[in-house]
């Protein structure tokens, strides 16, 4: 189903290249884009990586750069680099401040770091950090998460239920304006 899904959008895509107008910038950017998101779903990241950064060099437009560095933070957030998949999500996200998708992601982050601090609080023998400090920083960590995950749904508030229900369950929830 996902190769059909595929190849639909790189038909679609290449109708569209030949029909709109477009300079050879744009849909040189757009040709790079494309290539990045194959590469990416068949898990080609480098590949991926590579093409992206090339649509970047090219692309001018503010709302097609900030889906190519959302893009770029979830191949460095699937990695594990976590720090660098922050950076690009923000930056898409001060190109297009209505991404809930970089909001959500950004909030996964942010309380599994929480749950690491959290499960560093149970075997830290070495106790170089004391508990109240390992539940300190967990707290900042998850209150980070229900600040981004409070953006995300009001931005899309059918679209995070698992995170409409940690919101409620933890008292981080702000208003029942959401829902």
């Amino acid at each position: 189903m996902s190769n059909f899904i595929d190849k639909t959008f790189t038909v679609i895509a290449d109708i569209l290249l030949k029909i709109l107008p477009a300079s050879k910038q744009e849909k040189q950017a757009f040709s790079y884009y494309r290539a990045g998101m194959s590469a990416q779903s068949e898990g080609k990241y480098a590949e991926a990586l590579e093409n992206y950064y090339e649509a970047l060099q090219l692309e001018e437009d503010p709302y097609d750069r900030s889906y190519t560095l959302y893009n770029i933070g979830l191949i460095y957030g699937n990695n594990g680099n976590y720090s660098q998949a922050l950076e690009y999500y923000h930056q898409a996200l001060e190109l297009n401040s209505n991404l809930p998708q970089a909001l959500n992601n950004i909030a996964v982050i942010y309380h599994s770091q929480g749950l690491n601090a959290l499960q560093m609080q149970n075997q830290d023998d070495d106790l170089d950090m004391r508990n109240d400090e390992y539940l300190e920083l967990a707290k900042e960590f998850f209150d980070k998460a229900a600040e981004y995950w409070r953006q995300a749904i009001k931005l899309a508030p059918d679209n995070y239920p698992g995170a409409q229900n940690w919101l409620k369950v933890t008292g981080r929830l702000v208003s029942e304006e959401y829902f």
